[in-house]
């Protein structure tokens, strides 16, 4: 695991100051070295976290005529495959590294390169002859790759915070995604933020093409385009779990899985423990007070049963305050989500173990129907009225504005417009309230009016299940867990893997869910059954709460430490939110959830303002 970051000058030489400054923003991606490569017009940097070939492994690397340069970031999961044939064709390579596969790919496929490889990756590639950089990023996203075009050139980097070190891009700031946050707690790939800046999008190359100073990008993957697969659910999910736990464990120091006591980290814990004869390490948290969402004794229970070492974190409010700044600074981007502080806290106690890989079991709840409003969001789509409430804990104003939607739009046969996020309290409390929320001229400059589900994700023709599973995976999933898990792991300098969202797993859920429809099943059913021989009834069948902490308690915690930020905060003064909201959501007592989730939400984006210092001039919308 690692971090990159490189340039490329349309004209005169590479700033060497700019290039260090990047290398040394990105030092906690990469801790235990470094290098660096320096073409007339290219420069290119690496930080290394040394995971596979401890002693060897050096990057950059080269091919035998030092013709193509590489940095990589991740893990390359196939790669003793790759390498064997590879090796047999006569490709002389100078490491075990993983990374080090993708130099042959390339002289055999060029950026076609990428569909061989298996795992988490982002990467640059140099090829002098051709005068061509190659960007390439893994299909899920899980490797962050963000770029811009500069006055006189490119730069790219893996975190948002080394572009901006490097002092070649404005920071200015976009009103639209700021709008975006406000509805969806992030702002969705390929933007940022900031105006001109952006991520390479999930399974896509990117090539410059430097004599015609031409970018074209390439999407080379996407789970939604996998056939039907009319197979039986239970062995062929089981199957592919196995594979995809047993395929993420490659490693020469020691592994560790952040376990709750829930369904999935238990999942994968058994199969990890079935897969490796290395030590396994479990790391669990808890709260004080609050037994209702505290799993320890679940976890450690099934630690014991495994023979697992069993580590113990309890996480007490005024740790989650102290942490507070440094949780969303190192998120990178601004991410609302209140679980933040629970994957800082759970890497955090991993560095002080020695653990640099820790396994999670992120992805399963997105994929198969674990949060019981994207399941109500499918009757909403087909015209059913959900199981629950959606808008239960709603002020009175929003529910009822929502309901009288809900009663126009089943008027229509289908609606024309896929309804998601909207169920969600905290963004219809954001819709209703837009007026009241921002100011007049920030509604007109962010062009909310067009933010809506038409504008995002288009109108739908397919099964409302499908397109449901497609907007959770490509928004929530990607941008919310996939993107603070990455970003807050290697803040400790520690790599995060993620089994359940390896793209031939998605693969088969998308497939076997397009063959027969699983949503009226129980949750997560089909993943259930796969593993009821290895987890018996006790813990499949027992409620789901995760590593959920205490919300209310926490959101009124910050309102009293922080909540005085956003009355003449950034965002005041900015003109993004009316004066008289920035009084009200910063008042302690806030008796509605959506309304206090907001005001986390405004009080996380008004921290990482200050903490970007970003260019607060006016800004057109992307």
């Amino acid at each position: 695991m690692c971090g990159i970051a490189g340039m490329v000058v349309r004209n005169g030489t590479p700033s060497m100051s700019a290039l260090a400054a990047m290398q040394a923003a990105l030092h906690h991606r990469g801790p235990d070295s470094q290098g660096q490569q320096v073409d007339a017009r290219v420069a290119l940097a690496h930080t290394r976290l040394s995971i596979i070939d401890l002693d060897g492994g050096q990057q950059p690397f080269f091919d035998p005529t030092r013709d193509h340069c590489l940095i990589a970031n991740g893990e390359i999961y196939n790669f003793e495959t790759l390498r064997d044939g590879l090796a047999r064709d006569g490709y002389p390579f100078t490491s075990r590294s993983d990374c080090e596969v993708i130099l042959p790919l390339y002289a055999r496929h060029q950026e076609k390169c990428v569909e061989r490889l298996r795992g988490m990756f982002a990467f640059a590639l140099w090829d002098r002859p051709r005068n061509k950089l190659l960007l390439g990023r893994d299909r899920m996203g899980e490797k962050p790759l963000y770029y811009a075009m500069t006055d006189d050139g490119f730069v790219f980097a893996s975190e948002l915070r080394a572009l901006l070190a490097s002092g070649l891009i404005r920071s200015d700031l976009d009103d639209r995604q700021i709008a975006r946050f406000f509805r969806y707690q992030y702002v969705p790939e390929p933007f940022t933020p900031f105006l001109g800046v952006k991520k390479l999008a999930p399974g896509s190359t990117l090539v410059l093409d430097v004599d015609g100073w031409s970018v074209q990008e390439r999407i080379y993957w996407t789970a939604w385009a996998a056939p039907p697969l009319d197979a039986d659910p239970k062995s062929t999910i089981r199957t592919a779990l196995e594979e995809a736990v047993q395929t993420s464990l490659i490693s020469d120091v020691p592994l560790g899985v952040s376990l709750s006591g829930g369904i999935d980290s238990s999942i994968l814990a058994c199969l990890m423990k079935a897969h490796t004869d290395k030590p396994v390490h479990a790391i669990s948290i808890g709260y004080p007070d609050a037994a209702h969402v505290d799993e320890r004794p679940f976890a450690r229970q099934l630690a014991d049963r495994l023979g697992i070492k069993f580590h113990d974190v309890e996480l007490s409010d005024a740790q989650m305050i102290d942490s507070f700044e440094d949780v969303v600074t190192g998120r990178d981007d601004p991410i609302g989500d209140l679980s933040g502080y629970n994957y800082f806290a759970i890497m955090q106690a991993a560095k002080k173990q020695g653990l640099k890989v820790m396994l999670q079991g992120h992805g399963v709840d997105e994929l198969c129907w674990g949060y019981p409003w994207v399941r109500d969001a499918v009757a909403w789509n087909e015209g059913r009225r959900p199981a629950r409430d959606p808008f239960a804990g709603s002020s009175i104003r929003t529910r009822l504005s929502a309901f009288a939607r809900y009663a126009r739009e089943r008027l229509q046969p289908l609606p024309s417009e896929l309804t998601l996020f909207e169920m969600q309290p905290y963004t219809a409390w954001v819709i209703e309230h837009a007026e009241d929320l921002f100011t007049p001229d920030f509604v007109q400059r962010a062009g909310w009016q067009e933010i809506s589900a038409a504008s995002e994700y288009g109108s739908y023709n397919e099964r409302p299940d499908l397109e449901i599973t497609r907007l959770i995976v490509d928004f929530y999933l990607k941008e919310n867990g996939i993107a603070q898990g990455d970003r807050l792991s290697m803040a400790h300098s520690v790599e995060m893997r993620l089994p359940f969202v390896d793209h031939k797993f998605v693969e088969t859920i998308i497939g076997l869910r397009k063959a027969r429809r699983d949503d009226h099943l129980p949750m997560k059913h089909w993943v259930k059954e796969s593993v009821r021989d290895i987890l018996g009834d006790d813990i499949l069948d027992r409620p789901k709460r995760g590593f959920e902490p205490p919300v209310d308690r926490w959101q009124r915690s910050l309102r009293e430490k922080f909540g005085h930020l956003l009355k003449d905060g950034l965002l005041v003064g900015r003109g993004i939110m009316s004066p008289q909201m920035a009084r009200r959501l910063a008042a302690p007592e806030i008796r509605v959830s959506a309304e206090a989730t907001v005001s986390r939400m405004a009080i996380i984006l008004e921290t990482w303002l200050r903490g970007v210092n970003c260019d607060m001039g006016s800004a057109r919308p992307q």
